[in-house]
């Protein structure tokens, strides 16, 4: 867990314990207010010292019990604030995968330009249905999540939509792994391939590859997104991250304009994907 998230949690948990402690008619004991809500007295703890992350339905029991309702408001934008960059897998797929590709459905809806770079599968916003589906899949199994994958895919698939909209701009590079990255049986794959080149020369996709045997000029770690530059978006086994300060986004930004410099595009692209269509049989 990063450290300012970390400190995040702790100072909302501070902010609690001062509830506690100024509740009208006099000060509550942790034993109290534990009673008062039906908890156990070691929840009330965690959440004061920032063990445990609270929601916005315990914030809002908080506010009730220690009679200062109006506080709400300040504690959820609290909650938001420090949620908004760690994004755990666990409760963002308690519900299954489809509400966060309704969540990411909205969010790219009101983008105009994304950056993405993949270095081990196919970008979302030009995956196939059938491609799609053994991600969803790989991934249910993965996080043990509910297996929604049907509603996942429509839900991808609505997210393509976004890139027959004037005005809307894909740039994404893809590592030459992710086109030989056998997460489904070769025929998905190869079809996948000829939808990649397919989208070579629409005019709100720019498509580079960087060739395996490529000079690079930073490690081509883990994929990520940019949004209209005031966004970074990118996954880990745990969490997704949402990074919105500007420092943050730079670096980003500077990654993905270092990976671009080893990327071909156009006829060049075309023949590294056809040499990994080929290699699939």
């Amino acid at each position: 867990m990063s450290t300012d998230y970390q400190q995040a949690r702790s100072a909302l948990g501070s902010r609690l314990r001062e509830l506690r402690a100024s509740c009208p008619g006099g000060r509550l004991t942790g034993t109290q207010l534990a009673a008062r809500l039906g908890w156990t007295q070691s929840k009330v703890s965690k959440l004061e010292n920032g063990r445990q992350t609270a929601t916005a339905e315990d914030l809002r029991l908080w506010t009730v019990a220690t009679r200062q309702p109006e506080t709400f408001d300040e504690l959820h934008a609290r909650l938001r604030g420090f949620e908004s960059h760690i994004r755990s897998w666990r409760r963002q797929l308690a519900s299954g995968h489809r509400p966060v590709q309704d969540t990411w459905n909205e969010l790219v809806a009101e983008t105009s330009v994304i950056h993405e770079w993949e270095p081990t599968m196919v970008s979302g916003l030009l995956q196939t249905a059938d491609y799609a589906r053994h991600v969803f899949l790989s991934y249910s199994e993965l996080q043990n999540s509910m297996r929604d994958t049907e509603a996942a895919v429509r839900s991808r698939m609505k997210r393509q939509e976004w890139l027959y909209q004037p005005g809307k701009k894909l740039q994404v590079l893809l590592w030459e792994a992710a086109l030989r990255t056998l997460i489904c049986p070769p025929s998905v794959l190869a079809a996948q391939l000829d939808r990649l080149v397919g989208v070579i020369g629409m005019d709100t996709v720019t498509l580079g590859i960087v060739p395996l045997g490529s000079t690079v000029k930073v490690p081509p770690a883990n994929g990520f997104y940019i949004l209209d530059g005031r966004l970074a978006i990118t996954e880990d086994w745990h969490a997704e991250l949402w990074l919105d300060d500007a420092d943050s986004v730079s670096t980003y930004q500077r990654v993905w304009q270092a990976l671009r410099r080893s990327a071909v595009s156009g006829a060049d692209a075309q023949r590294v994907l056809a040499e990994a269509r080929r290699a699939l049989y």
